[in-house]
């Protein structure tokens, strides 16, 4: 028994996984799975697909972390490019209500624009990672360069949300290089002063959610619905939840979008504060991890990409907090690996594999 239990324990390491993440990481798939039903109104075939989708993920994160990190340092331009010509494709071909954001193959239809939130990262730690750090100026010129492609593309969509958490990604890594503090100041004045000719240039429904924002109750019935209705059933939770599938925001249909971007709301409802504290110290479990495993990664490229993918996960379901609870306008963020959807779970455990490959070969100087 003992051998069987040691063989057990060592599996992991032998695929490259680091066990105490990829454990938590399952806890907070069984978490997200056990809410979308309750979400979903008990539909198991909903449960069913998402777990598919998770089952492709954990798939993709096994292959990631086998992959050599020099590699991957050679695949990063093409994988870039491959990533920008599926977005020029979404501008072309793409399908969605409203707004070109999916490409639909007829046997797949997936986001693009998912992918480029790790194939951007991917991209600039390539090229940072062979670079003198910090940056200068012309380093600094190009890596804006390659953030503003991606990221306009994908405002043209339009999805302002994702571009601008695309560009974050981006920005987050040059700060992670050592960007020069007058550098940084500079661009947060131009952003500043970027705001009127970005205000002027936002579609209608984007304005409104940022009046909205300011003021719910301006459309209570209308742009404000969303926000107010969300807000109510993260207060109605109280300290322990009314219980799992007890929620009667999303159950009577007065939460919209319960089963993907209000996720969270539901969340909330059914198991309180306790739960909600309970989830994000999970999502802080995590992230602690991550980090650690990003600071133990022996070069420049290894450390600036595994931290900048753990730095992104985090923002990404503080956005999503911060949007169900009205702290911030309404900007169709997932909660990672809770809310249902495919393409942003396989991107989301395809960089926790990536953080695991290049965690096991800290020891190894050839990177093989």
């Amino acid at each position: 028994m003992a051998a069987v239990m040691s063989h057990r324990l060592r599996l992991p390491s032998a695929l490259r996984l680091d066990a105490w993440l990829l454990l938590s990481l399952l806890l907070l798939i069984a978490v997200g799975l056990a809410v979308l039903y309750s979400a979903g109104e008990q539909r198991l075939g909903l449960v069913w697909q998402q777990s598919a989708r998770l089952g492709l993920g954990l798939a993709v994160l096994v292959v990631m972390a086998y992959l050599p990190p020099r590699l991957l340092q050679i695949w990063a331009p093409w994988l870039f490019l491959a990533a920008l010509g599926l977005l020029v494709a979404t501008a072309l071909f793409g399908v969605g209500r409203g707004a070109q954001r999916w490409l639909d193959l007829g046997f797949i239809r997936f986001q693009p624009a998912e992918a480029m939130k790790l194939a951007l990262p991917l991209m600039l730690a390539a090229w940072y990672g062979r670079r003198p750090l910090p940056p200068g100026w012309r380093d600094t010129a190009l890596g804006l360069l390659l953030i503003a492609l991606p990221a306009g593309l994908i405002a043209m969509q339009p999805d302002l949300g994702t571009a601008v958490l695309v560009a974050a990604s981006g920005l987050v890594l040059m700060f992670l290089a050592g960007l020069r503090w007058r550098l940084i100041v500079l661009l947060v004045a131009g952003a500043i002063a970027a705001l009127p000719v970005l205000w002027v240039n936002l579609h209608a429904y984007q304005q409104s959610r940022v009046l909205t924002f300011l003021n719910p109750e301006r459309d209570p019935l209308g742009q404000g619905w969303n926000i107010i209705q969300s807000k109510i059933a993260v207060g109605s939770g109280g300290l322990s939840g009314k219980g799992w599938q007890a929620s009667t925001q999303s159950h009577l249909e007065f939460l919209p979008e319960p089963h993907t971007d209000f996720i969270f709301s539901v969340l909330a409802e059914e198991f309180g504060f306790v739960g909600v504290v309970a989830v994000l110290a999970l999502y802080g479990l995590i992230t602690l991890r991550a980090l650690y495993m990003a600071s133990q990664c022996r070069d420049a490229f290894g450390r600036l990409l595994a931290a900048t993918i753990v730095t992104m996960f985090f923002l990404y379901m503080t956005v999503n907090v911060a949007m169900v609870s009205g702290l911030i306008p309404v900007v169709g963020v997932p909660l990672p690996l809770v809310s249902y959807g495919g393409t942003s779970a396989v991107t989301i455990l395809a960089g926790f594999g990536l953080i695991m490959g290049l965690y096991s070969r800290r020891r190894f100087m050839d990177g093989s």
